[in-house]
């Protein structure tokens, strides 16, 4: 086998650090960009933060606890609430209601192995070499006195099922019907449930009326619980009979050059190669910035003008608008557009939302003509509302409603999929008692 040397030229697109850092600048919030710059002023010692008259400091702001959303605009991503641990304020109160250890020790197990909606989750094959089943029963019986009636259940019936014997012990059927026949109650079986109990229909919508009543989660634990709250990136206004649009940057501190060091980039040898390196950061991280701001502000005229309706009537007014299309009208690529609205939130005069809601893929019309996944969604949603709860129509019937009625092709399997997206349930389970 011969071994020889070759020589050939190739021709290959590879990313520098600076543009790679420019995308990644791109696709922040901006909130995240003022992390970003806040970070960049303390590794380089070139860059100089001013702040904004009026506005409170970046600590102030991010500690701050605010109870609603701030008229300066700030952003507070999150706020710690105060609610005390429900699970201490169970066990304080099993503490006062039996004193003795062992019911405490018992308690003290169950309430701490109870997961977020009040249900036992006890994961442990072992946990019987402490407490056996007998104990684990009484113990429920027992928590059932210090949290409210379900809590402690191991399964949806169990839950039911306590709530039933501890504060409706009478209603002897409605205890038959959860114990026997909960699977019929999900699946809608009334004539079933009818058949098998020997009941009437109207019986059996009275049943269902009062199961309605029970609390499937009877215990909701507020561990950790925080309060959101959005920034907006965008701000659309009503204005002189015009909506119009600026960029809610406002507050993000001035970058300036630290005059302290100026005088290094003039100096020989490693300390103003050392100097030049930052200065060449600083640069690139005003000119990123204004590129992002620019690259935004092309993209808002576009949806503007693309998505008019949607900001006079709402989500059901959106036109189909791919990212590709803004990306033609602005001379950019597709990769670009994503970018600078990933991450982005939208205020309208009528409500806050991410940006890319006004992005949506089209279906074809009988007539030539296209409407959004969003208003096919909305029709949908209206069609299922208003339809005979006693017979609702299937989703290949409601597809080929939307096609001879409304002149919309579209599949049994995207209504399907549509109306899970909705969290709307099958024909099956929108099915009412009819007496």
């Amino acid at each position: 086998m011969e071994m020889v040397l070759q020589q050939r030229q190739e021709l290959h697109l590879s990313m520098t650090l600076e543009l790679r850092q420019a995308i990644e600048l791109l696709q922040l919030s901006t909130y995240e960009l003022e992390q970003y710059i806040r970070q960049q002023e303390l590794e380089n010692p070139l860059i100089e933060l001013q702040e904004k008259k009026d506005n409170p400091s970046y600590e102030e702001r991010v500690n701050r606890q605010a109870t609603s959303f701030g008229s300066s605009g700030m952003p507070v991503d999150a706020v710690q609430g105060n609610e005390k641990n429900l699970r201490d304020e169970l066990f304080e109160h099993a503490k006062f209601m039996f004193p003795d250890d062992y019911t405490q020790k018992l308690l003290n197990y169950l309430i701490y192995n109870l997961d977020d909606n009040g249900y036992l989750q006890i994961h442990d094959s072992n946990c019987y070499l402490e407490f056996d089943e007998r104990e684990i029963t009484e113990g429920i019986h027992l928590l059932q006195q210090v949290g409210p009636a379900g809590i402690g259940a191991r399964d949806l019936r169990e839950c039911l099922l306590l709530q039933i014997t501890h504060m409706y012990p009478e209603n002897e059927l409605a205890e038959l019907l959860v114990k026997n026949h909960l699977q019929l109650i999900a699946d809608r079986k009334w004539n079933a449930i009818a058949s098998h109990m020997k009941i009437t229909m109207a019986e059996v919508k009275g049943l269902y009326d009062f199961i309605q009543t029970l609390n499937p989660r009877p215990c909701t634990f507020t561990t950790n619980c925080s309060t959101e709250y959005s920034t907006p990136d965008v701000v659309v206004e009503w204005k002189n009979d015009a909506f119009v649009f600026h960029l809610n940057d406002g507050y993000l501190p001035a970058i300036q050059m630290n005059t302290d060091y100026v005088h290094y980039l003039q100096a020989k040898g490693d300390l103003s190669k050392y100097f030049n390196s930052y200065h060449k950061s600083y640069q690139w991280l005003l000119s990123s910035i204004e590129q992002r701001r620019n690259t935004i502000i092309k993209i808002m005229h576009v949806l503007l003008e693309r998505q008019e309706a949607f900001f006079k009537s709402g989500a059901s007014a959106l036109k189909p608008l791919t990212l590709k299309e803004v990306a033609e009208a602005i001379e950019m690529h597709e990769s670009t557009v994503s970018r600078a609205t990933t991450n982005k939130v939208l205020q309208t005069p009528f409500g806050t939302f991410d940006l890319r809601i006004l992005f949506t893929s089209k279906l074809e019309t009988t007539d030539g003509n296209s409407i959004s996944q969003t208003t096919v969604k909305k029709l949908l949603e209206s069609f299922i509302a208003q339809e005979n709860k006693f017979k609702p129509y299937s989703d290949q019937k409601i597809a080929e409603y939307f096609e001879t009625e409304k002149g919309i092709t579209i599949s049994r399997r995207t209504i399907s999929k549509y109306r899970e997206e909705m969290r709307i349930p099958p024909s099956s389970k929108r099915k009412e008692i009819q007496l």
